[in-house]
């Protein structure tokens, strides 16, 4: 697979609220490897989003708290940098595309101010303010942008959804990084926008060699965009493998509802929708979040949380049906 670039190991993360603690994060392992894409799918609330904040070290604290675990990238945990050494990886070597291009960008400041500040932030050179522009419009033609000049004096307000997610697209691949979160760039968009985003999205990450975690709640996205899929229910990594094995062979009791409950063009009825609902992290359940929805749950599932364990070549779960 090639060298590690991310390894999250056993992360935990709590939100204090009025009622009292959130426990959102119970054990994430999640690791990325160079030139990687990286599915991870999840309900709303899982803990997708909450997860690529710690990895930036830009969780909201007060009132997020990170209470154990380690983000390992290139070796080195981000935890426990120094904040100036966290601010020269977020941005040069991880960059992140947020769900909302509409709060994402300023909206005093036009697009060619602000990508310019990122690729002057971003640089590891001494460049000048002509040279800063010059690769600020090359950006904007790499996202397929009409008209780039316009765009670079054009404020947020001025252009599409559509634009506006590409102006985001084009501002993290602007420094060149080593690993893009995608989180669910195309939530905003309609769906023939969403279709074009996702395939320039898949271009771009090609061309340049990118790793790439791509958050969705869209089982169809991540099987375009994925080449490994993460699968996460109630704070933890349930089930990953090679997207050919997860989608052909799912293990989880999880994984194999969610694959029931989506449309099928053929025809066949309704889906299946997977019965109960999401634990409250005020008084998550004991042992496996999943097990008070499960079918084929087992004493030992209310008592133990499962590991994320190798189940064959490729393919790991945490389940105990599938551990001894």
């Amino acid at each position: 697979m090639g060298e590690v670039l991310l390894d999250i190991r056993d992360l935990f993360v709590e939100f204090k609220v009025y009622e009292g603690r959130l426990k959102v994060l119970n054990g994430v392992f999640l690791t990325v490897h160079k030139g990687q894409r990286v599915g991870l799918v999840g309900e709303a609330g899982c803990g997708k989003t909450t997860t690529m904040k710690c990895i930036l070290r830009i969780l909201p604290s007060p009132p997020g708290r990170i209470t154990e675990g380690q983000v390992l990238f290139r070796g080195e945990d981000v935890l426990k940098m120094p904040p100036r050494k966290v601010q020269r990886v977020r941005g040069k070597r991880i960059s992140m595309i947020f769900q909302d291009p509409t709060a994402a960008l300023n909206p005093v400041f036009t697009i060619g101010d602000q990508l310019m500040t990122v690729i002057r932030y971003g640089s590891q050179d001494t460049l000048s303010r002509k040279e800063v522009r010059r690769r600020a419009i090359t950006a904007l033609k790499e996202v397929q942008l009409p008209d780039p000049e316009r765009i670079m004096a054009s404020y947020p307000i001025q252009l599409s959804g559509g634009m506006r997610q590409r102006v985001c697209i084009a501002m993290a691949l602007a420094t060149e990084p080593e690993l893009l979160i995608a989180d669910e760039p195309t939530t905003n968009l309609d769906v023939t926008i969403q279709d074009q985003v996702l395939r320039l999205l898949n271009e771009l990450v090609e061309q340049k060699g990118t790793s790439v975690i791509f958050i969705t709640h869209s089982l169809g996205v991540v099987r375009e965009m994925a080449d490994w899929v993460y699968v996460m229910y109630a704070g933890n990594i349930i089930e990953g493998g090679r997207k050919e094995d997860l989608f052909r062979d799912p293990f989880h009791p999880y994984t194999q509802g969610l694959m029931r409950a989506v449309p099928k063009l053929t025809g066949g009825g309704i889906a299946e929708g997977i019965r109960g609902r999401i634990p409250d992290y005020l008084d998550p359940p004991p042992g496996c979040r999943f097990h008070p929805r499960c079918e084929r749950a087992m004493a030992r599932c209310e008592r133990e949380r499962p590991p994320l364990l190798p189940a064959e070549e490729g393919h790991e779960v945490a389940c105990f049906l599938y551990q001894g």
